[in-house]
């Protein structure tokens, strides 16, 4: 599923620049049900975060939605009155659905599910890559179906991770020399990216589960990335993968 995942959204990685590969990844997604997008580049605020702040750090890149959608009283209650996304971005995390933090079946968010559908919203996959001094890469991925399999949701989170990874790339400068991983190290995260098991992978290459551990979180390390699946994005950002 995500190799076909990702020569699906190829365009979008090889796109010039921040805006373009939004909306050729927009684009290529609408085949799995995308009805929303919105991508940012921004420094985490320094100050406390709230819904304020963190509308302050600006870098709005691209946001695809329907027209009377910006700016409409639905828009402000979910990005200024009821924004649950805020635990997301205060444990660095890089994959998660709106959902996780907005429990779909909660009567004190059906409010914000109902302004979200003002969007077409029915939950929304994000994807949110970390770099140094505080740069943010993020991306929401709004979707008009929510039924996807545990294989989809994966699949399209990692590619969301890819063009995280590739607008932080179009907007830093290059590493000033290459990271090297050995064939072991490659070999595990291209594996991590098929939504192996560590147990899995220690069949599939004939080595212990803690040697797998050990050599995907070498190379996590070497790539400067804050968990494997940013490690993987990296990787496929480069083209490596």
């Amino acid at each position: 599923m995500l190799s076909r995942l990702m020569t699906h959204v190829e365009g979008a990685y090889a796109a010039p620049t921040a805006e373009d590969a939004s909306v050729a990844f927009f684009t290529a997604m609408q085949d799995f049900g995308a009805s929303y997008l919105q991508t940012r580049l921004y420094r985490r605020p320094t100050s406390i975060l709230t819904s304020t702040s963190h509308w302050a750090a600006g870098g709005f890149i691209t946001r695809l939605a329907p027209t009377a959608w910006p700016g409409s009283a639905a828009f402000d209650y979910v990005c200024f009155e009821c924004n649950p996304l805020l635990g997301a971005i205060r444990e660095s995390r890089t994959s998660y659905r709106f959902s996780d933090f907005a429990p779909q079946d909660s009567v004190q968010y059906g409010a914000y599910w109902e302004a979200l559908s003002e969007a077409d919203i029915d939950d929304a996959l994000c994807a949110t890559s970390y770099g140094s001094d505080g740069a943010i890469a993020s991306l929401h991925l709004g979707f008009h179906k929510r039924d996807f399999s545990p294989d989809e949701a994966f699949a399209i989170h990692m590619a969301g991770l890819g063009l995280t990874e590739r607008l932080m790339s179009l907007t830093s400068p290059p590493p000033t020399a290459a990271v090297r991983l050995t064939a072991r190290e490659r070999d595990s995260l291209a594996l991590v990216a098929e939504g192996k098991t560590d147990w899995e992978i220690s069949v599939i290459l004939g080595i212990a589960e803690a040697t797998v551990r050990f050599h995907v979180d070498n190379a996590r390390r070497k790539l400067g990335a804050v968990n494997r699946a940013q490690a993987v994005a990296r990787l496929v950002n480069q083209r490596l993968i």
